[in-house]
């Protein structure tokens, strides 16, 4: 029988209590928030969302076409200007979706005879692309330079890149990049970096991680970014040095045969990041709220990871309880993410907190109370 193999996995997935569902939400959800990555609280802003239609009365609801044919409209280059400017970065080149950025930047950044350097705790797009990149791969300990050193060295000469997150979405800890850096220097690689949550969140005004480490610029690094997080709009950029940037264009699968970014998105991004520039107390009052709220829930108890950036990691006893204690917050009136295996390679359940700018002491009360009255 066709995909009979489906029903034996879905039995599985079943028993093992790993079943996902979509849960779709209204439009004014009476939920309090600590589940998205709204970092900034900017997804329903009214300069973000008049950015977003204005951008599609002008331009029209999609793209229209690939970005080499007709997807590319004076809003995308606009945006690609102010993002590398803004980041510090000589070009930009803007995508779909943060996962289609990654999986250009590593597949045409190792081709064939090359070596990747990768770091167990990436997230699944910079796996994906190192999977599917004609280099050979190699997966080296979390967030140990000395690792990635090591595997360096037994490249022989050959064109070699280390991939990292720099902020990893599972615990919020945050890469050490300035160690990467020299790591990848010493034997003449590149460094790719995924700066998803670090944009908006960390370096001088949400300038990102590269900027905040000194390397933002630098010839030898890459970075990749999205739009859909700290900029509450939806896409995802590499930004770099000029030739990459130009060879990107030329090269990436899924920049030259996918349909470009909607122009609503582009104009809600274009117009998230000039608010920024406006408030770039923002990035800090994120990083505020997450230290107090990693506080204020170890205070009472609770195994938390301290946040380098604005996502705070709750440890739970097993699989079946983050499922349950994640539920039951739900029912109290907050929403939080809630990761288990196979999504955290290390076995460990975790509810997942996303701090925002915008979140007011008396809704940090309130998340701190539920998760306490709700714990396993």
């Amino acid at each position: 029988m066709a995909f009979g193999w489906i029903d034996e996995q879905a039995s599985a997935r079943r028993r093992a209590g790993l079943v996902r569902t979509l849960r779709p939400r209204p439009a004014d959800s009476p939920l309090l928030d600590l589940a998205s990555n709204d970092y900034l609280g900017l997804a329903r802003h009214p300069e973000i969302t008049e950015g977003a239609a204005e951008a599609a009365r002008r331009w029209g609801g999609g793209a229209t076409g690939s970005r080499l044919v007709t997807g590319t409209t004076e809003l995308h280059a606009e945006l690609e200007r102010e993002l590398a400017d803004f980041c510090g970065f000589e070009a930009a080149l803007v995508f779909s979706s943060g996962y289609a950025a990654n999986l250009a930047a590593v597949t045409v950044l190792a081709p064939h005879g090359s070596l990747i350097v990768s770091d167990a705790g990436n997230h699944a797009s910079l796996i994906d692309g190192c999977r599917l990149a004609r280099g050979t791969t190699q997966v080296v300990a979390h967030a140990d330079p000395e690792a990635v050193r090591k595997a360096l060295a037994t490249g022989g000469g050959l064109p070699a890149v280390a991939v990292s997150d720099t902020v990893f979405s599972v615990d919020g800890d945050a890469a050490p990049l300035v160690s990467l850096a020299a790591a990848c220097r010493e034997f003449g690689a590149g460094l790719v970096v995924d700066d998803a949550h670090g944009l908006g969140v960390l370096g001088d005004g949400g300038r990102g991680a590269a900027h905040a480490s000194g390397l933002a610029g630098a010839p030898d690094v890459v970075v990749t970014v999205t739009l859909s997080k700290s900029l509450g709009s939806q896409g995802g950029a590499v930004l770099g040095p000029a030739k990459v940037i130009d060879h990107l264009v030329n090269a990436a699968r899924t920049f030259i045969f996918d349909t470009g970014l909607a122009p609503a998105a582009t104009g809600a991004a274009l117009a998230a990041l000039r608010l920024l520039r406006r408030e770039p107390e923002r990035a800090a009052r994120a990083r505020e709220v997450a230290r107090e709220l990693h506080t204020r829930l170890t205070a009472s108890g609770h195994e938390a990871v301290r946040p380098d950036a604005a996502v705070v990691s709750v440890r739970a006893p097993s699989p079946d309880q983050a499922v349950r204690w994640a539920a039951d917050c739900r029912a109290a009136g907050l929403a939080v993410g809630c990761f288990r295996p196979p999504s955290v390679p290390d076995g460990v359940s975790r509810l997942r907190l996303t701090a925002r700018a915008d979140l007011t002491r008396g809704q940090i009360d309130r998340a701190v109370g539920i998760i306490g009255d709700t714990r396993p």
